[in-house]
Formats: C-alpha cells, structure tokens, sequence
C-alpha cells in the first residue's frame, strides 16, 4: 500500500514540475533571465516531463486501490 501512494506523490511531483517547465518555455511564468523563459526546448521537455507523471500517478493509484 505504500509503494501505491509514493508513485502516486511522486507523479504529482513531476506533473507540477512538467507544467512550470511548459509555462516557463511559454512565457508565461518564471524570471525573464531563466534559461528556460520563452524557449522552445522547455515547452517540450515540459510537456514530456506532465505526461510522464500523469502515468507514474496512474500506476501509483492503480496500486493503491488494488491494495
């Protein structure tokens, strides 16, 4: 049961990460001197980064409830 809800925090983890990182290559977020702010590359490596943990979360929780 407690492998379930670590993936789980985990994936909420990465997930928030991913989402700062997408926003930030946007424009949207972060200090204009961030290496990140308004490039192309952190709009994707953002967006991998949220998909992967919405699938660590989804393990995570799969775990959880089987137990």
């Amino acid at each position: 049961m407690k492998g379930g809800k670590t993936l789980a925090i985990i994936g909420i983890i990465i997930t928030i990460f991913g989402v700062i990182f997408h926003l930030q290559g946007h424009s949207i977020i972060g200090p204009e001197s961030s290496f990140m702010y308004s490039n192309p590359n952190w709009v994707t490596y953002g967006m991998q980064m949220a998909i992967l943990g919405i699938i660590i979360l989804s393990i995570g929780i799969i775990i959880f409830k089987k137990n």
